[in-house]
């Protein structure tokens, strides 16, 4: 299915397929891993975002479910890194052991022989400094038993202090930018990708963010969280206290509005409910951010792809979403 948006000045041609398991490689792919928050929902896993690039994939976050992700798609293991961290919130982090560890196994899926290289804000050494002590026991009896090498377990960790460039490889930039998920929840970043003369921005967990706007200002793909609630829920305090650490739709659209990405899109789903207060649902979600922007908007799914041409963005949906 195929149509045409008179966007501005430029015309940008958005194509929907659906991507099949056996997967084409593409010169520059974003594939929403997963797009859940805390809640564990089968079909929406934790945060993961994987960003192909040439012949790197760069993982950013790894929540819930990421490894699994991944062997769907039918990618090993050892080919993913570096992992970028937006902030140390456990739906962000807890798929680290999982990818770490499995990714040293010797099933064909796995077989990593060279170090896990993790880079993201202050914490992120003592964060994988302690992984490494709370798995030493799995990690000595794999050696002794399998003979699995120990560099493939090994881990590197990079820490920034401050927002600017913090990897460059092979045509590949990524552009760290502060972004503001609450004053008790520092450090949190969110994060630019430059390719080819194309650009991606990951907006990280954020309140509305004038930082987000001028990173992705006029991006092929702006990837961003989103929060939404029933009216009745409002004087709920746990509720109100969640709501404060994230971006409304209405307020998502005034980013998407004044960013003017090619294609915006959600992930990171936080639509709180109660036993008697269904969520919102994904059409009052996208009306709610039709009050404030009327440009290209996609709906997150995990495992939904997006492939970035100088002048096209094509949306894949994984066939279950059919």
């Amino acid at each position: 299915m195929k149509w045409f948006l008179a966007f501005g000045a430029q015309i940008l041609l958005i194509a929907i397929t659906f991507a099949t398991p056996a997967r084409a490689q593409a010169d520059f792919r974003v594939t929403l891993l997963g797009t859940g928050a805390p809640p564990p929902l089968p079909d929406r896993f934790g945060p993961a975002t994987l960003v192909e690039a040439g012949d790197q994939k760069l993982l950013f976050d790894a929540g819930r479910g990421a490894t699994i992700r991944l062997f769907q798609l039918k990618i090993p293991l050892r080919n993913v890194g570096p992992l970028f961290l937006t902030h140390f919130h456990s739906d962000h982090v807890s798929g680290i052991p999982d990818i770490w560890l499995s990714g040293w196994l010797g099933a064909p899926w796995a077989r990593r022989t060279t170090p896990f290289h993790v880079i993201g804000p202050v914490g992120t050494k003592e964060l994988m400094t302690n992984l490494e002590r709370a798995y030493a026991a799995d990690i000595r009896i794999r050696i002794a038993d399998e003979n699995y090498p120990p560099e493939g377990v090994a881990v590197i960790s990079e820490e920034f202090q401050k927002e600017g460039i913090i990897y460059e490889k092979n045509g590949i930039r990524v552009i760290a930018f502060e972004v503001d998920h609450g004053d008790a929840i520092k450090p949190t970043y969110g994060y630019r990708i430059e390719y080819k003369g194309r650009t991606v921005v990951i907006s990280g967990d954020t309140r509305f963010s004038e930082n987000v706007i001028k990173y992705a200002t006029g991006v092929d793909l702006l990837i961003h969280e989103v929060a939404a609630i029933r009216p009745e829920l409002e004087n709920d305090a746990q509720v109100r206290r969640v709501m404060a650490h994230h971006t409304s739709p209405q307020e998502a659209g005034r980013v998407f509005s004044r960013a003017r990405p090619k294609l915006a899109a959600y992930t990171h789903f936080v639509l709180l409910a109660r036993p008697n207060v269904p969520s919102v649902t994904f059409a009052e979600l996208t009306a709610q951010t039709r009050e404030t922007y009327d440009g290209p908007l996609e709906i997150g799914e995990d495992l939904m792809a997006f492939e970035i041409d100088e002048n096209r963005v094509t949306v894949k949906r994984w066939p279950s979403s059919k």
